[in-house]
């Protein structure tokens, strides 16, 4: 970021190259690659790093469906590949485990149609799921590919055996994205810490009750970034984004970490380390209280208990309510405000952010500093196709 582009700073006033309001998922990964490129950096959550939709227990990395290529899959698929080196380097630095394995995922197909449908997907993924030298696969089998995992009975016309899918332990990882950044030579961190008065085009905010000039803005602050980007878009006929619920589990079971995904109707069940399987997700448009569980979260806790035999007497050792950004378009939204250059939205996600954090977040800095990220984002994330959708 250059120099000239620095908001003037008055008498007791402190600054900084980069803000970045929000500590999720998308804003940690932002001051990751915001102090591997040196910009002096203060990221402010209003609570404590990681604690929102990103503290949830899921972490299921799913690629979308092979079939009907675009640029959004592709490039979800690339995130998706990278990710894998992004922790790797990320573990090794910090000494921490963020609980990724490349598991895959199963599908059980109850329905004759849906075997012809996946039958059909099969070269779509030939195709198109290659990085490289690496070649990622989708098959399409007769029975579950391991016994004891799931019941034979779930894929009455066969069964989905993708091996891209993966799946990270999300409070691990948002641990270890923390450690490092408690380290980093460019990065400040302050929680509990409400940012106020934001005003982009000044180039100034309230902080914790400080005043902070800065030249860039990320705005990560997941759903809660939608009512700001609302107010400094006027006209809008419709709403930018939403919260939208979900609720999950934990059981205590003792079971292979290295199984695969499994997803059926909605409802995934992730194997994970330590005897651990997780359950989820509900997705809610309207609820009474965001951070509650309820019979919904008991049906998909009862529904997976059936399908998986090792979870039929396993106990839930955690529940886990919270709310997750969905923007008005479904996909993230990321890129300069239109109407405010100082301004970068880093948000959205809603379900798939934890695949897409990392490389969402490396050009949101490359915009902040007005450089070239090396690679393009789908016109569909930009801030401005959501405003266009909003506006409609």
């Amino acid at each position: 970021m250059e120099k000239a582009d620095n908001p003037q700073q008055v008498s007791g006033q402190s600054s900084s190259e980069l803000l970045i309001v929000g500590g999720g998922i998308m804003g940690l990964w932002a001051a990751v690659h915001a102090e591997r490129r040196g910009i002096r950096t203060l990221i402010a959550d209003a609570g404590r790093l990681g604690e929102g939709a990103s503290g949830g227990l899921l972490g299921a990395l799913m690629p979308h469906m092979p079939d009907w290529w675009s640029e959004k899959k592709q490039f979800q698929f690339d995130a998706l590949v990278l990710l894998e080196a992004e922790i790797a380097a990320l573990e090794a630095m910090t000494g921490l485990s963020a609980g990724y394995t490349r598991s895959g995922r199963l599908i059980p197909l109850p329905k004759p149609h849906l075997n012809r449908i996946a039958c059909g997907h099969f070269e779509d993924a030939e195709r198109h799921w290659r990085a490289g030298e690496r070649r990622f696969h989708w098959h399409v089998l007769d029975s579950p590919p391991v016994d004891g995992w799931i019941e034979p009975s779930a894929g009455k016309s066969g069964f989905v055996h993708d091996t891209l899918a993966a799946r990270v332990a999300p409070r691990l990882l948002i641990a270890a994205l923390t450690a490092f950044l408690r380290r980093a030579k460019h990065v400040r961190i302050i929680e509990h810490a409400r940012v106020a008065g934001l005003d982009p085009d000044r180039g100034t905010a309230e902080i914790a009750g400080e005043s902070l000039a800065f030249s860039r803005c990320i705005l990560a602050a997941g759903y809660q970034s939608f009512p700001l980007l609302q107010e400094l878009t006027p006209g809008l006929k419709q709403p930018l984004g939403q919260p939208v619920k979900g609720q999950a589990a934990l059981l205590k079971a003792d079971i292979d970490p290295s199984l695969p995904t499994i997803f059926l109707d909605g409802l995934y069940v992730v194997a994970h380390e330590g005897g651990h399987v997780a359950i989820g997700s509900t997705s809610e448009n309207r609820f009474d209280d965001p951070m509650s569980t309820d019979a919904q979260l008991d049906m998909l806790i009862e529904t997976a208990r059936v399908i998986v035999p090792s979870l039929r007497d396993a106990p839930v050792v955690e529940r886990w309510a919270g709310l997750r950004p969905k923007a008005i378009d479904r996909d993230p939204m990321t890129g300069r405000h239109p109407d405010h250059p100082r301004l970068i939205a880093l948000t959205g996600g809603f379900k798939v952010s934890f695949g897409l954090a990392h490389r969402l977040a490396e050009a949101a800095i490359a915009i902040a500093g007005d450089t070239d990220c090396g690679f393009l984002l789908p016109e569909s994330f930009a801030i401005s196709s959501h405003i266009a959708a909003a506006s409609r």
